[in-house]
């Protein structure tokens, strides 16, 4: 599984204009039918297995459906221009900003998912299970599906029968409000509910998730005798949820990558992916879950596939690569959840990190590839890249709700440059007339630097696909015996590993330094019996450039190996 995360909303936006706090009217929106044919066959041409489309269900909005029966949001709880894909408005819905024409698009959705398929490409979308927006109400639901809420006894704080918490005939307090047409009509909610992010009184702060409400589980956060839990009977939240996960089954969605899953009862979990695979067995899950003591729960109780690896390994190359922390430490990582590190998702950036190429992260997109290489070689795990990653976007802008903070906007109308230069891009490397035309003849060719950039990532993510060492291979990480600096090698700065296949094997060095290394690295006797390496002289190709070296290949000897800064080495000996 190789992921590329696709922020729906801006990619494929031709607007270059990117007025802060604009309006749709200014600053444009990319639609699901601008993912021709052409562009998810370049996607998949990139070696890209899945696509994540973020953002498609209908989240809370400042702009005005009206006229196609869609109900306003009151600009008080929504966040940003745009609003927020994780404030879900309707669950049974595509967002309408995403549509050519708005009355057609569950239409337009059903199409783009069935280009998706006709590429070889695997359909992945959000499912925001935690909270949904304050003024959530469905007016797309299947006919005799209760609506969240619906029927809930509001002067109680807690009921399993109840799909909301209440704070108890208070009314939620707006003090977080941006204020923008506030004062002219107030935002009116009695009484108040819990915020998403776990607040359960009625004062959410701007630093909470105040646009908004907590889905009720069965977990009564605040009794009296420490959080307890009211499972049985199911409560009514479950099978409203497990309905929802079984309409977008039935619309042909190959995964759900599921949004803070760990605040979602594990048992929930449990109970959902096995009723869905009962009907769909071959649907996937991905959990965003960043408390390592509760991984092993979300995979062997919840039943999930995948989990982000964010607190473990994104957090640990993100140090390495800005020299503050020693290569050495990937051991350390993968050791820690080496039982479950098939269903580790790997990835450098997504749409809550911040951009690699950013000043807040690196400033230097090219300092990023040699833990591009080790993520994408060490194992089989999935990895995911986002759009933009690739030509190394910088997020300095400062879009509107979203300050200049080296993330790409998520409550914003805006279009990123190397979005508009990725949607244009053509199978020959140049930019499409139509595109270009659609864009006033903005030069959307990619300079020197990007085409680089790119063309390493579609290396890296192919060699993935086709390298026998790489797709089944054996794993073998060499830093135990390379741990002391001798003959050139840095643990500080170099991390070196094998993979073996039957009539393969690899030896991959990667290089964190801002120097180019010419070093030797060691390989234990160990690894010569348990890959069954011959001894002597080999003739090896590096896969990432093409050279070729010759490799002396002896049982606890040094290997002579010449690594770039900022770069590595996948060097192939055919065995």
């Amino acid at each position: 599984m190789t992921i590329y995360q696709i922020f729906t909303r801006l990619y494929g936006n031709t607007c270059s204009r990117n007025v802060p706090d604009g309006t749709i009217e200014e600053n444009g929106c990319a639609k699901m039918n601008g993912f021709t044919d052409a562009v998810l066959r370049r996607i998949k041409a990139d070696g890209y297995t899945h696509v994540w489309y973020t953002g498609i269900i209908e989240h809370a909005t400042q702009t005005d459906y009206s006229a196609y029966g869609i109900a306003k949001n009151h600009p008080a709880i929504v966040k940003g221009r745009a609003g927020s894909p994780y404030a879900i408005k309707d669950y049974y819905d595509v967002d309408p900003d995403l549509a050519v024409h708005v009355p057609q698009r569950m239409k337009e959705f059903d199409e783009l998912l069935k280009r998706t398929h006709k590429a070889g490409l695997k359909f992945i979308i959000d499912f925001v299970p935690n909270h949904v927006c304050r003024e959530y109400h469905s007016d797309a639901c299947p006919e005799g599906v209760a609506d969240l809420g619906a029927s809930d006894d509001t002067s109680l704080h807690f009921s399993t029968s109840n799909n909301f918490y209440y704070c108890w005939g208070e009314p939620l307090h707006t003090d977080f409000a941006v204020r923008r047409d506030v004062d002219e009509y107030p935002y009116i909610e009695q009484p108040a509910r819990a915020t998403g992010n776990d607040h359960f009184d009625a004062w959410p702060s701007q630093t909470d998730w105040y646009e908004t409400v907590k889905l009720n589980y069965g977990v009564d956060y605040c009794d009296a005798g420490g959080r307890s839990v009211h499972f049985n009977p199911v409560p009514s939240t479950w099978t409203k949820m497990l309905d929802i996960l079984l309409f977008w089954c039935g619309k042909g969605v190959d995964a759900f990558r599921c949004d803070m899953a760990e605040m979602v009862p594990v048992e929930f979990w449990k109970w959902a992916i096995a009723k869905v695979r009962e009907a769909y067995p071959s649907v996937s899950f991905i959990a965003e879950v960043y408390n390592p003591a509760l991984y092993r729960q979300y995979i062997q109780r919840g039943g999930f596939d995948y989990l982000y690896d964010k607190v473990g390994l994104y957090d640990t190359l993100r140090a390495i690569i800005r020299h503050e922390a020693p290569a050495a430490a990937i051991t350390q990582q993968w050791q820690s959840v080496d039982d479950i590190r098939q269903h580790m998702l790997y990835f450098l950036e997504n749409h809550d990190e911040q951009r690699i190429a950013s000043p807040f992260f690196c400033g230097d997109a090219r300092k990023a590839l040699p833990a591009l290489v080790a993520e994408a070689f060490m194992g089989t795990n999935p990895l995911m890249i986002y759009a933009g990653q690739e030509l190394g976007e910088p997020a300095q802008d400062a879009e509107g709700f979203s300050g200049r903070d080296g993330r790409t906007t998520i409550f914003d109308y805006w279009s990123p440059l190397s979005l508009r230069k990725l949607y244009a891009l053509g199978a020959d490397g140049k930019p499409r007339k139509a595109v270009a035309a659609a864009c006033k003849d903005e030069d959307l060719s990619l300079t020197p630097e990007e085409q680089s950039l790119s063309r390493y990532y579609r290396q890296v993510i192919s060699l993935r696909e086709r390298e026998s060492a790489l797709v089944f291979g054996l794993f073998y990480d060499l830093m135990y015996v390379n741990m002391e600096h001798h003959q050139k090698f840095n643990p500080d700065f170099h991390y070196a590993f094998l993979r073996r296949s039957e009539d393969q094997l690899l030896l991959v060095v990667c290089n964190f330094s801002d120097d180019a290394a010419d070093m030797g690295v060691r390989i234990p006797a160990h690894a010569f019996e348990y890959l069954t390496i011959p001894e002597g002289s080999f003739r090896a190709k590096d896969l990432l450039t093409g050279g070729a070296v010759t490799l002396s290949l002896h049982a606890d000897g040094f290997t002579s190996v010449e690594v770039p800064a900022h770069g590595a080495v996948c060097l192939s000996v055919a065995i």
